[in-house]
């Protein structure tokens, strides 16, 4: 009797701290990397091409609940963000891994859609820079399972949105010429009067 109250408490506990490392595992995780030349698994568009998108563009997720799907900035501006908005799969279940920013963030939104924010490059000179996706450059969206825990199978839509607001230094230029401008115009304007 004493023995078998020993063994259903142990499984009890066995189930509660289970319970609590399913809880702590991520799942589903998606993936963004770069698609550049040279070396390993994903070193260049597969031979159907990558897809070419601009600012703003829909996909949907792998039916099968795993998968790549292959892009190209096609924009003809530098990424410097990028905006992933999705319904399918609560945020507190999502993993980001991605290689071309500084941050991925997931946070579910008023309306209850989840946003995956990768955001923020390096500035020149930084030990392993992040440099965003540049104009012209590929990138992979990978969907990958984690311990089992995949993607909802039939597809999930995405919306993509990516942002190019320029780095600091190319704002305090841009400023500096118009400043350069402006005071051009003042002396004419000086000389003109006198």
């Amino acid at each position: 009797m004493k023995t078998s109250r020993i063994c259903v408490l142990v499984a009890l506990v066995l189930v509660c701290s289970m319970a609590v490392f399913a809880d702590s595992i991520k799942d589903p995780k998606i993936i963004i990397h770069g698609v550049q030349g040279g070396g390993g698994i994903f070193a260049m568009c597969p031979p159907q091409g990558c897809t070419n998108v601009g600012l703003t563009f829909t996909f949907t997720s792998p039916a099968k609940g795993e998968g790549t799907l292959f892009f190209t900035n096609a924009s003809g501006k530098n990424w410097t963000s990028l905006k992933l908005i999705e319904r399918g799969v609560p945020g507190s279940d999502i993993a980001c891994d991605q290689s071309l920013f500084l941050s991925c963030t997931v946070k579910t939104l008023e309306n209850g859609s989840v946003e995956i924010l990768l955001a923020g490059i390096s500035h020149k000179g930084q030990f392993n820079p992040r440099n965003g996706i540049p104009a012209g450059s590929s990138f992979l969206i990978n969907f990958s399972c984690v311990q089992g825990n995949c993607w909802p199978k039939g597809g999930i839509t995405f919306q993509g949105q990516a942002g190019t607001v320029p780095e600091p230094g190319t704002v305090a230029l841009m400023i500096t010429g118009m400043g350069a401008i402006v005071s051009r115009r003042k002396l004419w304007k000086n000389r003109w009067n006198s």
